[in-house]
Parts: C-alpha cells; sequence; structure tokens
C-alpha cells in the first residue's frame, strides 16, 4: 500500500524536475550561445560553463516538484476512488500520507546535498570559469564595433577586425589607477599572448595620460606600443567570493578581510538560508496532503482545494524572498526564515490532525 502510491510520485518527481530544469537550464544556458557563434568560444568550455549551471537549479527547483509530485499521485487515487478503498480499511490521514512522508524525506536529504555541497562548489567553479573567461579569453571578448569591459576599470574599442586577427581602429580606456587616466588610440594593432598574459601591440598611434587631481595631460605618439593586460589577471587569486560560492562553515565563520566584515550581514544570511531551504520539501508535501486529504470526499474532484495548496506554496515562496533579502540588510530578520518554513507546516498538520474527520465519508444508521 505504500509501495504503489511512492512509485507514482517518484515517476512524477522525476519527471517535474528533469522538465522545469531543463526548460531553465535553456534560458540560462542560451546567453552563453554568442560566445560560441561570434566570439570563438571553445565548445568544451561552452558545455562545462552550462552545465555548472545544473545544481542550482535543481536545487531551486525540487521542492516544487515534490509538491508537484504529491498533488498528482494523492489526486489520481482520489478520482480512482482509491483512497476511499484505503481509509474503508481503517487507514488515518497520517497512514495514507506514509508515502508521500517517504517522498519527503528523501527529497529533503537530496536538497542538503545540493544546498550544504554540490551547489556551492558548482557556483564557485562557474564564477571562477566565469572570471577566466572575461580575463584570459579576451581575444574572444573583443568585438568588433563594441566597447569590451575587461575587469572593471578598463574598456577596449576595436573598429575591425582582419581574418588575419590584425586590429584596425584601437582604443583602450584604463583606469586601474586611481590616480590618473590613460586613452590610448592606434591605427591597428594585434593581441599576442606573452608569459605574464595577453598584450595588445599597437601601431601608429598616441598615449594620452591625465592626471586625477591636477588634470593636467600629457601625449606620447608612438610608432610601436605593447599595453599589458596580464597585470588584469592577476586579480583572478584577489576575487571576491560571493555567498552562493561558499561552504556553510565558510558563511557563519569568514574571514576577517574589510570586503567579508562589510558583507558580514549577507553571509550569515546566506547561511541561515542554506539551512531552511531543503525543508521546504517537507512542508510543500504537508500544503499538499492537506489539499487533498482533508475536507469533503468529492466526486467531482478537489480544484478549489488544489489551487488554494499552489496558492500557499507561491506565498511561502514569496516570503521566503522577502525574508531572505531582509536578513541580507539586517540580521533581526533571521527569524523570518525560519517562521516562513515553519508556520505553513504546522498550519497543515493542524489541518490533517483536525479536519481529516470530514474527509471519511459517513453512512447513515441502517433502522
Amino acid at each position: 500500500m505504500t509501495r504503489y502510491p511512492l512509485r507514482q510520485m517518484i515517476a512524477a518527481l522525476l519527471f517535474v524536475l528533469g522538465s522545469v530544469t531543463l526548460a531553465i537550464w535553456l534560458t540560462q544556458a542560451l546567453r552563453f550561445v554568442d560566445l560560441i557563434v561570434n566570439r570563438g568560444l571553445p565548445i568544451e568550455t561552452f558545455l562545462h560553463l552550462a552545465l555548472l549551471l545544473l545544481p542550482q537549479f535543481f536545487q531551486l527547483v525540487l521542492p516544487i516538484a515534490t509538491f508537484s509530485a504529491v498533488v498528482f499521485a494523492y489526486n489520481k487515487m482520489q478520482a480512482d476512488s482509491e483512497l476511499v478503498v484505503m481509509r474503508a480499511t481503517g487507514l488515518s490521514a497520517f497512514g495514507l500520507a506514509k508515502p508521500a512522508f517517504l517522498l519527503a524525506l528523501m527529497s529533503t536529504l537530496a536538497a542538503y546535498g545540493l544546498s550544504l555541497y554540490l551547489a556551492p562548489l558548482a557556483h564557485g567553479a562557474f564564477k571562477t570559469l566565469q572570471f577566466e573567461i572575461r580575463n584570459q579569453f579576451t581575444n574572444v571578448l573583443l568585438r568588433e564595433g563594441v566597447f569590451t569591459n575587461i575587469g572593471d576599470k578598463m574598456t577596449v574599442y576595436i573598429r575591425q577586425r582582419e581574418s588575419s586577427g590584425e586590429l584596425l581602429g584601437v582604443l583602450v580606456q584604463d583606469e586601474t589607477d586611481p590616480k590618473k587616466q590613460v586613452t590610448m588610440v592606434a591605427e591597428r594593432g594585434a593581441l599576442v599572448r606573452g608569459e605574464d598574459g595577453p598584450k595588445v601591440l599597437m601601431v601608429n598611434g598616441n598615449r594620452q595620460e591625465r592626471d586625477v587631481a591636477s588634470g593636467r595631460l600629457s601625449v606620447l605618439y608612438f610608432e610601436s606600443y605593447a599595453f599589458d593586460l596580464g597585470r588584469i589577471q592577476q586579480g583572478a587569486a584577489l576575487r571576491w567570493r560571493e555567498p552562493r560560492e561558499r561552504f556553510l562553515s565558510e558563511l557563519f565563520s569568514h574571514e576577517n578581510t574589510p570586503i567579508d566584515i562589510e558583507h558580514r550581514t549577507e553571509l550569515i544570511a546566506e547561511g541561515h538560508q542554506r539551512i531552511v531551504a531543503p525543508l521546504f520539501c517537507f512542508s510543500f508535501t504537508l500544503i499538499a496532503l492537506a489539499a487533498i486529504l482533508t475536507g469533503d470526499f468529492s466526486r467531482r474532484g478537489h480544484l478549489g482545494r488544489i489551487m488554494a495548496g499552489i496558492l500557499a506554496v507561491i506565498l511561502c515562496q514569496a516570503a521566503n524572498l522577502g525574508a531572505t533579502h531582509a536578513a541580507a540588510r539586517s540580521l533581526t530578520a533571521i527569524p523570518a526564515i525560519y517562521a516562513v518554513v515553519v508556520l505553513p507546516s504546522l498550519a497543515a498538520l493542524w489541518l490533517l490532525l483536525f479536519l481529516q474527520r470530514r474527509a471519511i465519508p459517513r453512512l447513515a444508521p441502517a433502522e
């Protein structure tokens, strides 16, 4: 009596999880197609970049997929009168809910594996690879007629790229030194890779340097000039790791660097969110069971109660986002993160405990 509904729910869970994750993944992965078609990024790098997004999407979709699987399986058994037969054998609402609890337990364990290990590991690898593409695959990012940002304080523009690799109409704006601004313009140029990283070789141009404090401008005309882009890549090791890239221990025991201290609230809020998020698998399962197993039996179905369950899930997701953003600004809002998952679960349990009797069809006493 447990295996049959559990098999149905697992099949529905895998279908919803796969289809929704695939749809979201495709919309996000298409952002990187331009890197292959127009910029020459290797297909292996693109696939690696796209696959690193999957754990985040699995983590996001798993609670919703669990809710959908429970609603589908129990609503189907309700429509086929199978739940009526099970109730007639003496099963309580919690007896009927046992397969759903097993599914919720498996989903919660999988969600914790994603939340505590796989998702931060994959997101950290994704951000590192994205940084390398921006700063090491400079030839990939440079496009004709487009101002390309390399790092945070450098912009490169080329008017035309020849098939031989020669660049025509090169402009480089360098603001990496806060005390001066450098603008370089050249008729022709080329991008070469040296031992220290990529360099822009410019021919027939000028270098304009403006002192920020005094406003003084100095101009240097050159026939040949090499501008080193490799020093930008040296900042890769100093790149600040976002909260989603860190493991749970790193979120609560972060380093005492100035930037970590500045983002301390965000790091702690992310840590609490990692603990709470997998519990939505259980919370949404309870909401689904409360929608299906409580109330009077009706052969017309329970569309109204199912829609109420869907609305409750949407409100929980919205409240969770609001509580997480509030906690990232002030740690006093952290209890709200836990309340969003605990209060709906308690309400659903109350419905299962005290209103399940209404779902049991009663026969009129015989005279």
